[in-house]
């Protein structure tokens, strides 16, 4: 018989860690145990289910647990929630029902994923007040806010703006909070923002910027009101989007290093400071590609391959490594899409590079060619090295994604605005104009040497 592998957290980096393992060794004894109902979930999917885009909240989630088990002979346990970690012994303790199930353990990855971040202020307990985290909850969210006639978002993050348009497409009227002075504030700069500050106006979203919420009050234990430090708003729900932090309590009490970021300490290989005890996804930090400084990234593309690399680490040693993020992120704002790779202008100087940048308009086609749109580009450069830091690209068409992918690609490497200038990228009429809208932005942020 192989190693006895116990895997917490069924979702994007328990999953492809049980995959991977499975994979790379046959032999292996591995179970898999989720809190939830649902594995190889989509957290990031909810707001399409509350706003009808998804009609079914099985769509989120890429297999059932019966699927998943037959597939890949692994043991999968839903509504089990393990409760404690014993390492001395090697074991875990899950509550299954009404029995607590031991699960003894050669090897044990932790991950338990992120939890939904609390305003701790007045009322934040009162009843109508929801956060979105897990896919099998969102049925329950969508009931609730289809009741509701007004609706406060808190937050303007990603899943803040995503929500709020959720609620829109829903016939809601919508009041978005954010305490800084643009929406996603620690992943664009200000002047990118606008755009989108103009896309949620002109959508019916109600912006309330350099607000911060700090309190709410309620009627027979139901929310009514949003008190923030400029007045108070009438409301019949409340939903959070202020972001998530790590569920570490079942590292905690593993033992093990809980790292600057507050997430759990990994290395490359996904170990944690505790032998034979690996984190991966939304609970364990990474490190930047750019600086090398330790980050928190709760991102769905990153989780399932650090799932990958702890999953197959579980099985075959220091077999691979995971070389840290970018940050690479898009989502959708009403009619544009919204990406970002790498630092913003304003990051960048903090970390002591000095920034310079350029900020286009470009058009996605040929200019004689027809259904072409604009996309506005900002490109960020250490001016000492040349090195590209970061892009954020927002345009009303998908192709923002592969914008946002070759710069990504890029920037993972290194590269300077010299090789995103010579980037040897593709031209035709119908899909992009001849000098690409990256390759633009490069020369312009050049100052004159192409």
């Amino acid at each position: 018989m192989g190693k006895r592998i116990v895997i917490i957290g069924g979702g994007a980096a328990g999953a492809s860690a049980a995959a991977r393992a499975r994979r790379l060794d046959p032999e292996a004894e591995i179970v898999m145990l989720d809190k939830g109902l649902f594995i190889s979930h989509a957290p990031c999917g909810i707001p399409y289910y509350i706003g009808g885009v998804v009609k079914e909240a099985q769509e989120l989630a890429i297999y059932t647990p019966e699927e998943f088990a037959k597939e890949r002979r692994i043991t999968v346990k839903v509504n089990a929630e393990v409760f404690d970690v014993d390492t001395k012994n090697q074991v875990v303790y899950a509550r299954e029902g009404n029995e607590t199930v031991k699960y003894q353990w050669d090897v044990l990855i932790i991950a338990t994923g992120a939890k939904p971040i609390t305003l701790p202020v007045e009322g934040h307990d009162l009843n109508g007040i929801l956060t979105l985290r897990l896919p099998h909850e969102a049925p329950k969210l969508r009931e609730e806010v289809e009741k509701a006639s007004t609706v406060a978002v808190v937050g303007g993050g990603y899943i803040g703006l995503e929500v709020a348009e959720a609620l829109r497409n829903l016939g809601k009227r919508v009041l978005l909070f954010e305490m800084m002075p643009h929406v996603l504030p620690t992943t664009f700069d200000e002047d990118m923002a606008k755009l989108i500050h103009d896309e949620l106006i002109k959508n019916g979203i109600e912006l309330h910027l350099n607000e911060k919420v700090v309190g709410f009050r309620g009627v027979n234990g139901h929310v009514n009101k949003v008190i923030t430090e400029k007045g108070e708003y009438n409301v019949d729900k409340v939903v959070m989007g202020v972001g998530v932090r790590p569920d570490v309590d079942l590292a905690v009490k593993a033992g093990a290093k809980i790292g600057e970021t507050g997430a759990v300490w990994v290395n490359e290989y996904m170990e944690t400071s505790v032998p034979n005890v690996y984190a991966a996804g939304d609970v364990a930090e990474t490190w930047s590609l750019i600086t090398g400084k330790r980050m928190y990234v709760a991102l769905a593309p990153p989780a399932n391959k650090m799932g990958q690399v702890a999953g197959a680490n579980a099985v075959k040693g220091r077999f691979l490594k995971f070389p840290g993020v970018l940050g690479t992120a898009i989502t959708k704002v009403f009619g544009l899409y919204v990406a970002r790779t790498g630092l913003t202008e304003k990051q960048a100087r903090e970390e002591g590079f000095k920034p310079v940048s350029a900020t286009i308009k470009a058009r996605t086609t040929a200019h004689y060619y027809p259904g072409g749109v604009q996309v506005n580009i900002k490109m960020i450069m250490d001016e000492t090295s040349g090195r590209v830091l970061g892009v954020q690209i927002i345009g009303p068409d998908r192709i923002v994604a592969g914008y946002i992918d070759v710069a990504a690609a890029l920037i993972g490497k290194g590269a300077t605005v010299d090789d995103f200038f010579f980037a040897d990228l593709s031209y035709s009429p119908p899909t992009a104009p001849v000098w690409h809208p990256l390759i633009t932005a490069a020369r312009v942020l050049s100052k004159g040497k192409y």
